[in-house]
């Protein structure tokens, strides 16, 4: 009995509560309302694609003489320069290749000596008509044949020295290495398959896009019907990471395949960022914010003013010059921050309603209170 005594006191308390808020919306005495006054302006259109971190430069060092490492002269994880030490391979055997090609050498020099001896020792009994011009002949071929052995033992000795120089494998770029591939005492071959390590060149990233066929016209169409406002448009895009978080750095757009893939149906878009930090690694995935259009003469609507009719259709309530309220159908083209991107349906100088809204209705008088446009 009690709960339905508890009942009836709160269905009439809120009938007379709705009776009271009608009475007073149908007595002709204005609502009060907060509407906020809309200004036009140039709006950039952005979109998000997603994408892939890469590095600037990737090189796999790999050996490029056979033989037993010795000794690695780099720390796993750290940063490398071009050029510095990262193994040692035992370089006994390349070592004494290059003693014996500088024996070669000056094997060859002393042949090439005495050719040009006995050459000149011939063409000197040639003018006594001692020695025929076949012996003539004969001892200026021996010369030249020892001026090319000479040549080769050179040529030998310098590819037993660049042997020998190889035996210390250095970094091809700058960059961040990665885990060593291989350990003190591994054998490993010349041109081998698998590298000793990685280095990344990760100070500065690419960020690559896929850009669906859809945008891939958007941009295009963009370009085509406002050249002069996309030259104005700030082309430097912003990435969101994998948490949520924006990347502090931004970047530009270096090139776009001219193509889309028939397997996928997108093409590949390629932007570059500064890393100083190192924050973002090669394989990360990440959204790219790329701004493509610019629309001339929108209007920023508070979100609390846009509601849906039964159609789906966003719709918003405004407030006239006589302070009555009339309804608009919109049409909007997406959001930025709180508020809805209006491109039809309001105009610079009208009055939204962003509050008092459920009290009121089309062709209500209301007695409206600007509040300044955030």
């Amino acid at each position: 009995m009690i709960r339905y005594r508890r009942f009836l006191l709160m269905s009439l308390t809120a009938l007379l509560s709705g009776m009271t808020s009608i009475a007073v919306a149908q007595s002709g005495n204005p609502v009060p309302v907060t509407v906020v006054m809309l200004k036009a302006e140039d709006v950039t259109l952005f979109s998000e694609l997603p994408g892939r971190v890469a590095a600037l430069g990737v090189a796999e060092v790999r050996p490029q003489v056979s033989g037993i490492v010795v000794e690695r002269l780099f720390q796993e994880g750290g940063t490398v320069q071009q050029g510095d030490a990262m193994y040692r391979i035992d370089d006994a055997v390349y070592d004494a290749q290059v003693q014996q090609a500088n024996a070669n050498v000056a094997q060859a020099e002393a042949r090439l000596t005495a050719a040009e001896k006995e050459e000149k020792r011939v063409a000197e009994l040639l003018l006594r008509n001692v020695a025929s011009q076949q012996a003539v002949d004969a001892a200026v071929a021996e010369r030249d044949s020892a001026q090319a052995g000479l040549l080769v033992a050179k040529a030998q000795l310098q590819t037993a020295k660049i042997d020998l120089q190889h035996t210390v494998i250095r970094a091809p770029l700058s960059g961040r290495v990665g885990r060593a591939l291989a350990t003190q005492g591994a054998l490993v071959t010349a041109q081998q398959a698998e590298p000793l390590a990685v280095i990344r060149q990760i100070d500065r990233v690419y960020v690559d896009v896929a850009v669906s066929t859809q945008d891939v016209l958007r941009f295009n169409r963009a370009i085509a019907t406002q050249p002069a406002a996309l030259q104005s448009l700030d082309p430097t895009v912003t990435v969101t990471l994998a948490d949520g978080s924006t990347f502090g750095q931004t970047g530009t757009v270096l090139a776009a395949e001219p193509q889309v893939d028939p397997q996928t149906g997108v093409s590949v878009l390629r932007i570059e960022f500064p890393n100083p930090d190192q924050i973002v690694l090669p394989g990360m995935y990440v959204t790219a914010h790329l701004p493509f259009e610019v629309l001339q003469g929108a209007i920023l609507a508070p979100q609390q003013g846009i509601a849906r009719n039964r159609r789906g259709q966003p719709t918003a309530m405004i407030v006239d010059d006589n302070d009555t309220v009339a309804e608009r159908i919109l049409t909007v083209r997406g959001t930025e921050g709180d508020k809805w991107i209006v491109t039809g349906g309001l105009q610079a100088g009208d009055r939204i309603i962003v509050s008092g809204l459920q009290k009121i209705g089309v062709g209500a008088t209301v007695a409206p209170t600007e509040e300044p446009d955030a």
